[in-house]
């Protein structure tokens, strides 16, 4: 196992570390304060997306909002139409993984799109109508997107800021 070389410039992780803490202070402070809503989600997401080298920050979020947007599409499909059935929810999922898959073609973050659904359509059974139900996942969509936002900026910022070459291995 290869120790960390800190004394000549292998800082990524602390500089991940650093953007993680600013990331999640920046969207606590936001989603508390400013919208009064719950900031997990768009935290998860934020740590999904980030990272210390902006070129990997950049991929990981294109990949992410790419299979955000598939599993946003698939969980509204599947709450619109028909009833609010519990059976819905894993029928969503799997169409989610194969479209991701077989159609998209991104392997990174290939896992949001499911996910992505599943936080749509759990949000909308929990509801009792069809449009709350909608309003509940389009707003934890747009938590997830706003959270990756977040991470891309600071991890851009950051490498503006404090440059750091990666390391190899």
């Amino acid at each position: 196992m290869k120790r960390p070389d800190l004394l000549h410039g292998d800082l990524l992780g602390v500089r991940f570390a650093l953007n993680v803490c600013i990331a999640s202070a920046v969207l606590w402070y936001v989603l508390r304060h400013v919208a009064d809503t719950n900031p997990i989600w768009a935290i998860a997401s934020m740590i999904a997306a980030a990272d210390p080298q902006v070129v990997e920050a950049k991929r990981m979020f294109r990949s992410r909002m790419i299979n955000v947007l598939v599993g946003c599409a698939i969980g509204l499909l599947f709450l619109l139409v028909g009833g609010e059935k519990e059976w819905k929810l894993p029928l969503a999922l799997g169409v989610a993984v194969l479209i991701s898959s077989y159609v998209v073609r991104i392997q990174t973050m290939w896992r949001q799109a499911p996910i992505t659904a599943a936080i749509v359509i759990a949000a909308g059974l929990m509801h009792e109508s069809k449009l709350t139900g909608v309003e509940h996942g389009l707003h934890k969509v747009a938590e997830v997107i706003f959270g990756c936002l977040v991470g891309l900026a600071v991890s851009w910022l950051m490498a503006t800021l404090w440059p750091v070459r990666a390391t190899t291995g």
